[in-house]
């Protein structure tokens, strides 16, 4: 009897389709076998299909589009790119752009980032100069298009990555727009881990008979996740994010403001922790600058906002801190989904003030979590090794029956 699992253990990317050259490279990068997002949606992608891949961020996606996309380009004359990806963020541009390039050097092809923050003049002169893809946020698209700087009359393979977010971003206007702007026979593929009413949307206005595929994942039941709450005093919580920073390689912890975002990282800085914030306000060389030193191993702690952290495919993240709680269960699934990658285990924490127990079971209910909320200091030995610690679970909140309860009644 054949398994979905030996199925996947004997896909190749060149059973897939993909080019050798391609395979090729994709070796010396260590890549050699496909994630299951990729196994399930190369082969249409390649043969000139559209296609909707359901799946989280970090599952293997960037490669399903951006390969296909690689094969499909020639280079582009100026201005006009054959190839669009509209990404939600500025570190996802710059991601995918990364991603990419090594496979389009092989063909000398280029790609560009087209991101707001930064000075448009150097965008322009790379779409000038012919590159063949556009890895662009909408809002600086949309500028770029006005200008006369980008022709969309080539494009004839575009790609929405992270659907779902863009929409959580309010995006959802200026992706219409850009899309009206497109030709009207071209191949198109969306990515999005959720596929709610305005990703359906996106769907049903743009794109052609398109071949579905979903990939089931562990991040949106939060099963994959060890998850630990902590009730801490207000004054002792950079403390506690410095000792599981000294028992864990990376942390990423989560705060609800920029300005908290630039307190916590001056307060670990104080507590000899070496960390970077990553936020709105911040140029975005100062952005990438403080994702790359994290992604290095040169800092220890990431403090982000929501918005800036959607969308980063940040590899090796130890553990999650939720600093200051999250606003519902969907940010707390987003937020704990940097850790737990494309199906590895991984270290949920939040942290709860006194006056922040209410809100968080609220959370915890609604997100189907019945995990005590532990008092715990930072000079305590459990944060040494919290994901080995199992909370006693007679201090459950929640009963089972009101779990279920809720369940039954679509919470």
């Amino acid at each position: 009897m054949t398994t979905d699992q030996t199925i996947q253990d004997a896909t190749t990317f060149a059973s897939l389709g993909v080019d050798a050259d391609l395979v090729d490279e994709l070796d010396r990068q260590g890549i050699t076998s496909p994630f299951p997002i990729q196994t399930l949606t190369m082969s249409d992608a390649i043969a000139g299909m559209d296609i909707t891949g359901k799946a989280e961020t970090g599952s293997g996606k960037t490669l399903a589009f951006g390969l296909p996309m690689v094969m499909h380009v020639t280079k582009g004359k100026p201005k006009r790119p054959q190839g669009l990806v509209l990404v939600p963020t500025r570190e996802l541009a710059v991601q995918v752009t990364l991603a990419l390039t090594p496979f389009l050097e092989l063909r000398n092809l280029t790609a560009v980032s087209v991101y707001g923050g930064a000075p448009m003049g150097p965008q322009i002169d790379a779409l000038k100069a012919g590159a063949s893809i556009a890895i662009a946020t909408p809002g600086r698209l949309i500028d770029l298009i006005e200008r006369k700087a980008f022709d969309p009359r080539d494009v004839s393979i575009v790609t929405l990555d992270e659907a779902d977010q863009m929409a959580d971003m309010g995006f959802m206007p200026q992706v219409r727009a850009i899309m009206a702007h497109l030709p009207e026979v071209r191949q198109t593929f969306l990515f999005s881990a959720t596929l709610d009413h305005q990703v359906q949307e996106l769907i049903d206005r743009y794109m052609h008979d398109p071949i579905d595929h979903e990939v089931e994942s562990p991040i949106e039941t939060v099963d994959s996740m060890e998850h630990r709450f902590l009730k801490v005093h207000y004054m002792d919580k950079a403390k506690v994010v410095k000792e599981l920073s000294r028992h864990n390689d990376r942390v990423l912890a989560f705060t609800r403001t920029k300005t908290g975002a630039d307190r916590l990282s001056r307060d670990l800085f104080e507590l000899d922790v070496a960390s970077a914030p990553i936020h709105g306000d911040l140029p975005q060389k100062k952005r990438e600058q403080s994702l790359r030193r994290f992604s290095d191993g040169v800092v220890k702690v990431l403090v982000a906002t929501n918005v800036a952290a959607r969308g980063l495919h940040i590899d090796g993240v130890d553990v999650v801190v939720h600093f200051d709680p999250p606003d519902d269960p969907k940010t707390y699934v987003h937020r704990s989904g940097r850790t737990a990658r494309a199906g590895e285990e991984g270290l949920v924490v939040t942290l709860v003030e006194w006056d922040q127990v209410n809100e968080v079971l609220g959370i915890q209910r609604r997100a189907d979590l019945n995990i005590p909320i532990v008092k715990m200091f930072s000079n305590d030995e459990r944060l040494a090794d919290l994901a080995s610690w199992v909370p006693p679970p007679e201090e459950a909140p929640f009963k089972a029956k009101s779990i279920k309860k809720r369940k039954r009644r679509g919470f």
